[in-house]
C-alpha cells in the first residue's frame, strides 16, 4: 500500500535515546540529518484522524473606543477568516507536512457544516468517514480578536453523545480503511464523537492490525483511553487527571507516571506550553524537551500540530522519543502565528537546525 507500519510495541531508533529524572537528554538527542531522514518518509505514512471537527472563525479588526450602551470595546472589524478546528486541524497539519490522512467525525445539516467541507477543499476524496446528524449544529468556535489580543470568544456546538447508527458508520469507516493505516489519532474536544464505546472498538480494531492509537484526551473522557499507545495531555489536563496541584517538575513527573500505569498506555507525553514537553515511557524513564519557541503570539491549535507531526513521527519509523522531538520543533513554530495555523516540510527541516 505504499505506507509504513509502526507495529507494538514501537521501536527505538539508534538515533534516538532517553534519559531519567526528567532531563532533557539533549546530548544524546537524534541529529539534525537523522529528523530530516525522518521528515523524509512521511510521504509514505497514512494517518487516520477521529474525532470532534471544529470550524474555527476569526474576526479581526481594532478598539479605539467603548460602546455608550455598555462597558465593551467597540471592534471595528478588518477582517474575518475560517480555518480548520479540532481533528480538522489535526488532519490538515498531517496534509501539510506531507502525509496521506483519513478524517472521520460528524457535521451537522447546516451552513457550517458546508463551510466545513468546503475549507477542506481538493482534499474531499479522502472524508469518506465523516457523517451528518441532523439533530446537531457544526461545532463552530468564533473569537473576536482586536489590537493582537482576544476580546472575546462563542461558540455553536452539541455535545450529546453519537447515536448508534452515525457510531457503527465511523467504526466501518475505520475498519475499511485499516489494512492502509501506519497511526490512528483520536481529536478528543468532548463534543460528542469521542465514547467510551467507540474507543474500546478502535484500541481493538487497531490491535489486530498493529496500528499504534495516539490521543489528544479531555480530562471527563480519561477512562476511555485505556490500552492506546501515546496519550498527548497538556499539563493542566494531565494535573486534573492525576488529582494533582501545580505544574513543578516533581508534581508533572507524578502525574505523568500515575497517568501511564492507570491507562496502561506505552507513553505519555504531557506538554507544558513555555516549559516544553515531557515525556513518560513503560520502563519508567522520562525525558524533559525545552520548548523550540523564539515568540509566542498565540497556542490555539498547538496541541493539534503536536499530535499529528508525532503520528507521522511514529508512522515514519521513528521511537517516541524522536517523534516527540519532532513534534517539539513542530509547535515552536505554530505558536508563533496568529489562529489555527500548519507547518511545512521546509519549515520544520529549517528549525531542526544544521547538521
Amino acid at each position: 500500500m505504499g505506507t509504513i507500519r509502526q507495529s507494538h510495541p514501537v521501536k527505538k531508533d539508534a538515533g534516538a535515546s532517553r534519559s531519567n529524572g526528567g532531563s532533557s537528554g539533549d546530548s544524546e538527542a537524534p541529529s539534525p540529518k537523522a529528523l530530516r531522514q525522518h521528515l523524509q518518509r512521511f510521504s509514505k505514512a497514512s494517518v487516520l484522524v477521529i474525532g470532534d471537527l471544529i470550524l474555527d472563525h476569526y474576526v479581526m479588526g481594532r478598539v479605539s473606543r467603548i460602546s455608550p450602551e455598555a462597558p465593551v470595546p467597540v471592534v471595528h472589524v478588518e477582517s474575518e477568516s475560517l480555518r480548520l478546528g479540532g481533528a480538522a486541524n489535526v488532519y490538515s497539519n498531517i496534509l501539510a507536512l506531507g502525509g496521506k490522512a483519513h478524517l472521520c467525525g460528524v457535521i451537522g445539516a447546516d451552513q457550517t457544516g458546508k463551510q466545513l467541507v468546503a475549507e477542506l477543499g481538493h482534499t474531499r476524496g479522502a472524508l469518506g468517514g465523516i457523517v451528518v446528524d441532523r439533530e446537531r449544529p457544526t461545532t463552530r468556535k468564533s473569537r473576536v480578536i482586536a489590537n493582537n489580543q482576544q476580546i472575546v470568544r462563542y461558540d455553536i456546538e452539541g455535545r450529546s453523545e453519537l447515536k448508534a447508527v452515525l457510531r457503527q458508520k465511523i467504526l466501518r469507516y475505520v475498519e475499511s480503511k485499516l489494512r492502509e493505516l501506519s497511526c490512528i489519532v483520536v481529536s478528543d474536544y468532548a463534543k460528542g464523537v469521542v465514547s467510551s464505546v467507540l474507543m474500546s472498538e478502535i484500541t481493538r480494531l487497531a490491535a489486530l492490525r498493529r496500528v499504534p492509537v495516539i490521543v489528544d484526551p479531555k480530562v471527563e473522557h480519561f477512562n476511555f483511553y485505556k490500552g492506546v499507545t501515546v496519550i498527548t495531555p497538556n499539563h493542566l489536563e494531565a494535573t486534573q487527571a492525576s488529582g494533582m496541584h501545580g505544574d513543578d517538575n516533581q508534581t508533572i513527573n507524578e502525574a505523568g507516571a500515575m497517568i501511564r500505569q492507570r491507562l496502561g498506555c506505552q507513553s505519555v507525553l504531557i506538554t507544558r506550553g513555555e516549559k516544553g514537553m515531557s515525556l513518560y515511557e513503560g520502563d519508567g524513564a522520562s525525558c524533559h524537551l525545552p520548548t523550540k519557541a523564539r515568540q509566542v503570539y498565540d497556542v490555539t491549535g498547538a496541541g493539534d500540530t503536536v499530535i499529528g507531526t508525532l503520528a507521522l513521527g511514529l508512522a515514519a519509523g521513528a521511537d517516541i522519543k524522536t517523534g516527540a522531538i519532532m513534534a517539539n520543533h513542530a509547535a515552536g513554530i505554530v505558536v508563533g502565528m496568529v489562529g489555527t495555523a500548519t507547518v511545512s516540510p521546509k519549515q520544520l527541516s529549517e528549525a531542526f537546525g544544521d547538521d
